[in-house]
Formats: C-alpha cells, sequence, structure tokens
C-alpha cells in the first residue's frame, strides 16, 4: 500500500505483549469486529466495524474491578464463534464478605449476525460460597474511518452527540461531515446497577454452584432487548449460513494427519468468512481488519485459487466487476473506460473524497486479470451463457487494455497515476517503495511490470479461446496479440547476464534490474519460454529467495531488500503459490512440493491461519517465522493459497467443455501420502479421486464418477 495510504497502527497500539497477530476476528458480510483474546476492545485496530465505519471503539470488561485472569481463548474452526474463557482475579470485601482467585469461571461467547455483535457472558460460581461479583463494561463509539483507524490524518471531523443512557440501553449518534448521520447501540439483558454514557456496572449475587448468563448486543441503528432466545437463533443461522458458504464446490482430505487436514479445514473456513453473498454472487473480500471490502485484483486471484474445486466465487467475482466496470474518465478515480475496479469502500472519508476509494480503478492489472479469469471459468465451468453475458464487458476490458492501458504505444500495459491522491505504484506490490532501479532510484514513468505483461497475455490469450467457442471473428486478432505480448517480453525485460527478467520498464524503457519474485507470477500465465522459466526457477529455489518458509518478495541483495519491509523482502503466501503453480506449469512438481511443504511448516506457527504475510528472515531450526505487525488474518489470497499450490503439485486440469479431467505427473508434499478430492463436479458429470503415494511414484484412482466425465493420466 502506498505511504499515503499505509498503515500505520502498530501492534502496541492496538493489544498488549500479544501482539497484533493475536487479534481475535469474526465477520459477516459488510460488519466485521477485532478484539484481542480477552474480547475487549481497547482501541488501535480493534473494534466492531460496520461499512467502513467503527461502531464500538471501546468495550473492556472488568470482574470485580480488575480484568479478569484468562485461561484460554480463540476463533471456533468455522469461525462463527469467538470464546473467551477466564477466572476472577481476588474479589474486593462486599459485606464482609471477599472471594478468592479462581472461584469463577467467566465465559465471553460472541459471534456476527445482521450487522450486530451479539455476546453471552456465562459466570458460573464453582467456590464453596456464595459471592457477589462487581461486573463491569467500559465502552466508547467513535464512528472512525476505517482509514482514519488505520492512521491516515484526517482535516476535519463531524459533530458526535453525547451518548444517550436508556435503562439497559445505549446510543451512540454522529453527524458526518458527509450529511450522514450514524448511529450505533449497545444494549444489555439486565438492566445495569448504574449506567452511564461510558460505562456499565452490574452486581450479581451467585450462589455456590449457580451461573448467571448476561446478553449483550451491538450494531448499527437501534437495538432491541437481548435475550437468551434471541441469542440463540441468531447463532444458529449463523453458523447454518457459514456451513453454507464452506461446503460449496469440492472438498479435499489429507490423510489421517490432523494438523494437515486442521489446515486445510481452517484455509476453507477464512475463504468462507471472507466470502460475502452479494447480489451478483459470492465474493471474497480481501482481508481483516483493513481490507474488508470487494477488492478486484484480490477477489479474481482468491477466485482463480479456489477455481478447481468451487468455480461460484469465480462467476460471483466477474459478475460484481463487471457491474463495477468504469465508463468514463476520472483522474481521481484513476478510471477510463473498460477498466476493472481495484477498490470500493462506504466510509465517511471516502463519501468526502479525502481517500479516492470509494470506487477506485487505480488498480494496472486488475483489468487484464478480469479477462484472463473469465477465460479460465469457461475451461473449468463450460458455462457460455454466463460469457455470453459477460462478453461486453469482456471487449470493453480489452478495449481500455489496448486504448488506454497501452500507455506509450508500444503493446505492452503501463501505468501512471493520473491524480496525485492515487497510488504511486499500482500492481499487487503497491508500496511507494516497491518498484525500483539496481541502484534504488525510483523509475520515472509510465511504468510498465513484468508480471502485468503476463496477465494481458494470458488476457489475449483467454478472448482467442472464448472467441472460437462463441464464433467472435476476431479470434485471430487476439492470438496474435497474445504472441505479440511474449515477444515483447522476451525481448525488452529479459536480462541474460542475471539470467532473469527485469521487475519492469520505465517510462524511457530502461529495464529497473531488481530482482523480484515478479517472475514467478510471469511463470503463472505461461508466457515465458522452457528455456527461461527453467532458468527462474532454478534462480528462485535458491537461497536469495527461498527463506525456508517460502519465497522472498526480493531477492537478498538487492538495493532496497528488508526482510521486515511490505513487500521489498517479505513473503507473502499467495505470492510463493502462484511461482509454485507457475513452475508446476514447465513440469517443476517437486519445486511444487517442497514449496508448499514450508508453507505448511510457516502454517503450523500461526495456529494454521496464514497471514497476508510475514517477514522474510532465514528460517533457523527450532525457531518459528517472524510475524509482520500489521498484516491482515485472515486474508483471503493467504488462505487460497493452499488449494492452489495443492493443484499444481497433483498436476490437475479441467476442462468442463470436453467433459475432462487431465492429471499429469502428481506429486504429493512430503510427509502427505494419500489425498481425497470429493464431489469435484465437472459440467454435468462429478468424479471423487484418491491420490496415494507409492515408492517414488503419486497414482490417482477414480473412486466415483457419475455423468459425461473422463478421468485422463498423463506422463
Amino acid at each position: 500500500m502506498d505511504d499515503a495510504y499505509s498503515v500505520q497502527v502498530t501492534a502496541a497500539e492496538s493489544q498488549d505483549a500479544d501482539g497484533l497477530e493475536q487479534l481475535m476476528a469474526l465477520k459477516d458480510a459488510d460488519t466485521f469486529a477485532v478484539a484481542d483474546s480477552w474480547g475487549d476492545m481497547k482501541g488501535g485496530a480493534d473494534g466492531l466495524f460496520d461499512r467502513d465505519t467503527r461502531l464500538l471503539s471501546r468495550f473492556v470488561m472488568t470482574a470485580g474491578l480488575a480484568r479478569p485472569s484468562r485461561l484460554s481463548s480463540g476463533v471456533s474452526q468455522d469461525n462463527v464463534f469467538f470464546t473467551a474463557h477466564s477466572t476472577n482475579r481476588p474479589l474486593p470485601p462486599m459485606g464482609g464478605r471477599s472471594a478468592p482467585a479462581g472461584v469463577l469461571h467467566i465465559e465471553r461467547r460472541r459471534f456476527i449476525r445482521d450487522r450486530r455483535m451479539f455476546e453471552r457472558v456465562r459466570i458460573l460460581n464453582h467456590g464453596i460460597e456464595d459471592v457477589l461479583l462487581p461486573l463491569a463494561f467500559d465502552f466508547a463509539a467513535d464512528f472512525a474511518d476505517i482509514f482514519q483507524v488505520r492512521g491516515t490524518a484526517r482535516p476535519q471531523r463531524g459533530t458526535q452527540e453525547a451518548p444517550a443512557a436508556d435503562g439497559r440501553r445505549v446510543t451512540f449518534r454522529y453527524l458526518g461531515v458527509d450529511g450522514v448521520r450514524r448511529s450505533s447501540c449497545l444494549a444489555f439483558s439486565e438492566p445495569p446497577a448504574r449506567l452511564t454514557a461510558s460505562r456499565a456496572e452490574f452486581m450479581f449475587s451467585l450462589p455456590k454452584g449457580r451461573r448467571v448468563d448476561l446478553y449483550i448486543e451491538c450494531g448499527a441503528g437501534a437495538c432491541d432487548a437481548p435475550d437468551e432466545a434471541r441469542f440463540r437463533l441468531n447463532a444458529v443461522q449463523a453458523r447454518v449460513a457459514m456451513r453454507t458458504r464452506r461446503r460449496r464446490g469440492a472438498s479435499i482430505r489429507g490423510p489421517r494427519s490432523p494438523r494437515f487436514n486442521d489446515w486445510l479445514d481452517q484455509s476453507r473456513a477464512d475463504v468462507a468468512l471472507l466470502t460475502t453473498d452479494l447480489p451478483t454472487g459470492p465474493y471474497p473480500y480481501a482481508g481483516v481488519p483493513w481490507f474488508s471490502t470487494p477488492f478486484g485484483r484480490d477477489g479474481i486471484i482468491t477466485a482463480w485459487q479456489m477455481l478447481w474445486l468451487d468455480p461460484s466465487l469465480a462467476k460471483g467475482v466477474l459478475t460484481y466487476l463487471a457491474m463495477r466496470q468504469a465508463t468514463e474518465f476520472s483522474a481521481f478515480q484513476d478510471s477510463a473506460p473498460g477498466k476493472i475496479m481495484h477498490e470500493t469502500r462506504g466510509g465517511e472519508m471516502s463519501a468526502l473524497g479525502e481517500v479516492p476509494f470509494g470506487l477506485y480503478y487505480g488498480g494496472v492489472d486488475t483489468t487484464c486479470l478480469f479477462v484472463a479469469l473469465a477465460g479460465a471459468y469457461l475451461r473449468r465451468t463450460g458455462d457460455v451463457a454466463t460469457i455470453r453475458a459477460l462478453w461486453p464487458n469482456l471487449i470493453a476490458a480489452v478495449g481500455w487494455m489496448k486504448e488506454h492501458g497501452d500507455v506509450q504505444g508500444d503493446g505492452l500495459i503501463s501505468y501512471q497515476r493520473a491524480a496525485e491522491t492515487g497510488l504511486s505504484n499500482q500492481g499487487w506490490k503497491d508500496s511507494e517503495d516497491s518498484i525500483f532501479h539496481r541502484d534504488g532510484r525510483f523509475p520515472k514513468g509510465p511504468v510498465a511490470l513484468l508480471e502485468v505483461q503476463g496477465y494481458a497475455y494470458a488476457a489475449w490469450e483467454a478472448m482467442a479461446g472464448m472467441a472460437r467457442l462463441l464464433g467472435d471473428e476476431r479470434q485471430a486478432e487476439w492470438a496474435g496479440r497474445a504472441g505479440a505480448v511474449r515477444a515483447l517480453v522476451e525481448e525488452r525485460f529479459w536480462l541474460e547476464d542475471e539470467q532473469f527478467y527485469a521487475i519492469a520498464l520505465d517510462g524511457d524503457g530502461e529495464p529497473c534490474r531488481s530482482i523480484g519474485s515478479n517472475a514467478g507470477h510471469l511463470l503463472f500465465t505461461g508466457l515465458p519460454s522452457p528455456e527461461r522459466a527453467k532458468a527462474v526457477t532454478k534462480r528462485m529455489l535458491g537461497a536469495e529467495f527461498r527463506s525456508g518458509w517460502g519465497l522472498r518478495t526480493l531477492a537478498t541483495g538487492q538495493a532496497r531488500f528488508n526482510p521486515m519491509s511490505y513487500h521489498n523482502g517479505s513473503v507473502w503466501p499467495h505470492d510463493t503459490a502462484m511461482a509454485a503453480a507457475g513452475m508446476a506449469q514447465y513440469g517443476e512438481r517437486r519445486a511444487v512440493a517442497l514449496l508448499l511443504g514450508e508453507i505448511y511448516a510457516a502454517a503450523t506457527h500461526f495456529h494454521l491461519r496464514l497471514p497476508e504475510l510475514f517477514c522474510g528472515f532465514e528460517r533457523i531450526p527450532g525457531e518459528p517465522p517472524i510475524a509482520y505487525p500489521v498484516a491482515c488474518l485472515p486474508q483471503a489470497w493467504a488462505a487460497g493459497s493452499v488449494f492452489l499450490m495443492l493443484q499444481a503439485a497433483l498436476g490437475v486440469r479441467i476442462d468442463a467443455i470436453e467433459g475432462l479431467v487431465e492429471i499429469d505427473k502428481p506429486l504429493l508434499p512430503s510427509g502427505i501420502d494419500r489425498l481425497h478430492v470429493t464431489n469435484l463436479k465437472v459440467g454435468d458429470g462429478v468424479v471423487d479421486l484418491a491420490f496415494q503415494q507409492l515408492g517414488a511414484h503419486t497414482v490417482v484412482v477414480p473412486k466415483r464418477r457419475e455423468g459425461p466425465v473422463s478421468v485422463r493420466m498423463l506422463g
């Protein structure tokens, strides 16, 4: 992310010693909550957010005038419930009596449903005497925009009214500079003994062996009185909705290795958590907390990672992005006719134009990826009807590539931000310092990124393939454009002395001779010649890229290399996965298995939930990978990485038009001797596949086959 909009919140500001990576996240549609491992929200990155506005900025519980002693906490495997278990510290004397520490079990159970956070606080007395428990909640609502929470300065703020306390409920109101009145509420099932605009105090009498339940709700608008029935009903609905999202498409299971299967389950659950069912279909939001919104690039790549298992994501992403396709020029939005959206936001700062992201098109790669995904979706599903419906959008997208994306008129896709408020770098590495020459100089624009030319090549190839099926006479033209892009990249980006590709060309056509992981994305598109792909693969598997936990975004020894940076030496799981999938296209199955094993090893240290990125320090035996402090967790394309890498390792290619599943030289990762893929739908057919390691070979057996689908082994 460009420095002007980079995340400034630090772990120290958002939590105590546990660090930001321990923050607990829940999400439903456009509402998400981030809290520490006690369940408290204390500012920083914490809070309850709805549509990019923070509705609850502080929510801290004390028991007996002190924070309870935490026993354990976590989010359920299906990502629906957060639960924290704690016990009391010594309680202050009440009526001449006091209770020792550790006699009360305090459970906080929380979920989000229908723009509401529901919570139950259950307290059970395990002591031998009755207990009087003072329980209190300190709270606040600041209505901060998500960019304000991230650290972007604001020139002005709206008017916040004094909170109104009424019986068992508090209402918060804010009049934004944009003229929009926003409100939220906090309600309790029991009337507090004392309720103010910022604190609710209760006094519970707990006979020995008895319990008390307190229900709490918070959300946008007015609150109904919370109670057990509402809590249970909404909890069931939340779990059913999540189960439905998780069960879309085929499933994949490993051997009786609970850790590997737990990783698969956690990754699938994270994709489901971040997926919002929009009117246009399911869309995976990018990540919590900073990017819980539709992103073009992230949505496309996540959908591509999941395509072989669940094509419904790709259909939802394509349909939504087609609906938001630009139709006019805007320097502020960085839009031009045919361009595909980079990001959309719903907060006050976006509405006022303080940031350009209300509907922003400053991504140079998204339009090419949109077209390429459409071609991949058609091959995977044979869904000609959807592609016909999207055909005008696809024609407009390649029109943008030809007329506006080719800024220099040299056949390459380039970018240069149209307004100073926009992102200065507009590829997936969009930090201000992520693209540079060998000596560290930043390039003059327009800049042509290496991987974007690969995406353009894939887009032209996809258009030619789709045209063949739809009977469009421009098939040969588009195939010719793909060939021309390939020739240009091989001629202008290849560095013979480095046996690698330059990361970009600057506005003068001079190569930026930095050595970065962008070349792995080029492999993913299949553009390089086999000889050059082999050279790139060899270098990327060397020590300058491989950290032992995956591939670094920048090779060691480069001018701006920093393993703690956002894009210049860190490890991004999706980046490693795309490079691995690219290597597999050139027959490098063992490289894929190797990298998959490293990413799996990293996941085991992150509670089987891969973050957006982590630091690129060299792996040291017996020590964990080093977390990046403000990484999104969960993050969609990090969660989807395992599925793309497994597809690459297994050599699975699906052509629904031919009713065919091809399996090319499958290889299982080290330590995994079998995998089962079930309910794999191919056109009107369905097949189950069992992969098993037998000596030095991996064999596959179709276990169930229904309808017109065949399985072909290659090699």
